[in-house]
This record gives structure tokens, sequence and C-alpha cells, in this order.
């Protein structure tokens, strides 16, 4: 198997396109996927977001490939449900199954009309709810009056192994608070790996021997100007520095911040080429740094284009 995954981006894209495209992806050589948990795009342009819960079944169905997604638990999702949706696809599924959870944005978690925590406590939620699943995922019964609340909860239908539960991480500080509990660690992998390579390392000194996963954004193109300006057109939102977007509450919100950013701002954010040999040596070097799998998120919307083209030319240099 690879290190290398097909980031389903279903922001961007209908589900539908994403199950053919997922489909490809297995036959062209990806092993891995990770799919996005959204209930909002990160801009209007986009105009999509799919449930991936439903979404999963089919696609874990119809391919060999191992599937995580990352989720919010605590806001929108009760984590008892959580478990039990991941404790199902495990077990169908046996070992192609992990689940990250993060802290979540306002943008999704915010529709429950729930009130908006500072980081301090969305991190203490998320650390309880992570808890709560993994007694549901022991076969305990579940008794917890906390920030959550749980009465008599039993999973009844678990897998033989529990899912891997990693955390995802933005930040340095993130980065050492998750290894003190969770099963590994997801962050985001850009151009100047120096920033990456900071979060893996505060990682990395509490925790050497969990894994660490990458999601990387890339945009490839059949020219330069393809490759850019598609990354500028979908991904701009996400690259408003800070973490200001994680307090903004519609589609609308982030496309009037990212009006603010310009090209250059997107070049730094996302590996922008139309030249395979230099998304190679983006994926080597990531591979290089203490990471063990990196998602491949093509920005840009040439998705069969992409998928046949790394299939043919870059992930042969990994198998």
């Amino acid at each position: 198997m690879t290190d290398v995954g097909y980031h389903v981006s279903h922001e961007q894209f209908a589900p539908s396109d994403l199950l053919e495209w997922v489909r490809r992806a297995d036959e062209r050589g990806f092993d891995h996927a990770l799919a996005s948990d959204h209930f909002h795009p990160w801009s209007e342009r986009q105009g999509e977001s799919g449930f991936v819960w439903s979404w999963l079944g089919s696609a874990m169905e119809a391919t060999g490939m191992t599937f995580g997604t990352v989720n919010a638990p605590g806001y929108r999702y009760h984590p008892a449900i959580v478990a039990q949706g991941a404790a199902t696809l495990r077990e169908m599924y046996p070992g192609r199954f992990w689940l990250a959870v993060g802290s979540g944005q306002l943008l999704n978690e915010g529709i429950t009309g729930t009130d908006w925590p500072i980081k301090r406590e969305r991190n203490a939620r998320l650390e309880e709810c992570a808890e709560i699943m993994r007694r549901l995922w022991d076969g305990e019964d579940v008794i917890h009056h906390g920030r959550i609340d749980v009465e008599r909860a039993t999973l009844y239908s678990r897998p033989e192994t529990p899912p891997p539960l990693f955390g995802a991480a933005l930040s340095e500080e993130t980065a050492a608070w998750l290894a003190e509990w969770a099963d590994g660690m997801i962050t985001i992998g850009t151009p100047d790996h120096e920033d990456d390579a900071n979060r893996i390392e505060s990682f990395n000194k509490k925790a050497p021997e969990k894994p660490v996963y990458l999601k990387a954004q890339h945009s490839y193109a059949e020219d330069e100007d393809g490759a850019l300006e598609g990354a500028y057109d979908q991904w701009r939102t996400n690259c408003v520095p800070g973490t200001v977007t994680q307090e903004l509450r519609t589609p609308e919100d982030y496309d009037e911040l990212a009006e603010r950013i310009d090209r250059e701002d997107v070049e730094e954010n996302v590996r922008v080429s139309a030249d395979l040999d230099d998304h190679l040596a983006w994926l080597e070097a990531d591979l290089e740094h203490d990471v063990d799998r990196v998602f491949v998120h093509n920005v840009n919307t040439n998705q069969p284009a992409f998928i046949d083209a790394f299939g043919a030319d870059v992930l042969p240099s990994f198998g």
C-alpha cells in the first residue's frame, strides 16, 4: 500500500460525483481516502456539502480503500451517535475506518443554535467526547454528566477493534495537547514545511510512537495559470490567516473576508504547480518529516484529470 491518499472534498462536489471519483482513485492506485464532514461549504462558489456518514457506506462498499473523516463531536453531533456510526462502519469493513476529532468551526456547528465557546472550552469538550466514545467502543454502559450528558448508553454493535481516534491540530499548542490522549494526529500540509514540521515536532516530543497524518492542499492543472486560478477561485477562503475563521457563521462571511486574499497568499497556503515533479517532491518531503500518511487535496475542480495524472506519474514512486 502507498502512503498517499485522496481527499474527498464534500464542500466542493456533489456526493454522486465524489463516489465516481473515489472509485476512480481506487482504480488508479490510491489506497486511502479522507472525507470531509461539514454542513456548509467554505464559499458560495463551492456550493456543496453532502452528509458524509451516508456517503461513507456507499464508498466503502464500492472500493477497497481505507477511509477516515474529521468530526467535531459535542455540538451538531452527540458523541454517542458519532461512536455508533464509526463502530458500524468499522464492523462492516474491518480495519478500514478511522476517525479524527477536532474542536470545529461555528460555520458548521452553529446550526443548532448553540453558544459557541472559546477555544479552551471547546478543547475540554472535545476530550470529554473522546472519552465517552472510547467507553462506548469498550462496551460500557455509559452514564456521564458534564459538558455532555449521557444516560445509560450501551453500544451493542461493535467491531472487533475500535476505530483509531486521531485528533486534528492547526497549532503547536493543540498538537502537544493531543499527544496526551489521541491515538494519532492529523494536521495541514503547506508549501512551506516549517509550520508543518513545528506542529509535528510538538506532537512527537510527547508521543513519538503515535502516527501523524497530513492533509496537503495541492492545485494541479495542465498549465500554471489553470493551477493558480483554480486554487484562487476554490480555496482562497481557506487562506485567511489566524483563528478568525473559526468564528464565522456563513459561507458569505468567508467570501467577504477572502476578498482581502490575493494570489500570492494562495500560493503560500496551496502547493500550486502544473509540474507533477513538483507535487512529487512536496509529497516526498512530507514523508521524510515523520509523516506516516499524506492525503492529497487537489483544491482545483479537475478531479478526474488529477486522479489519472497522479495515478500514472506520482503514486508509482510510493508503491
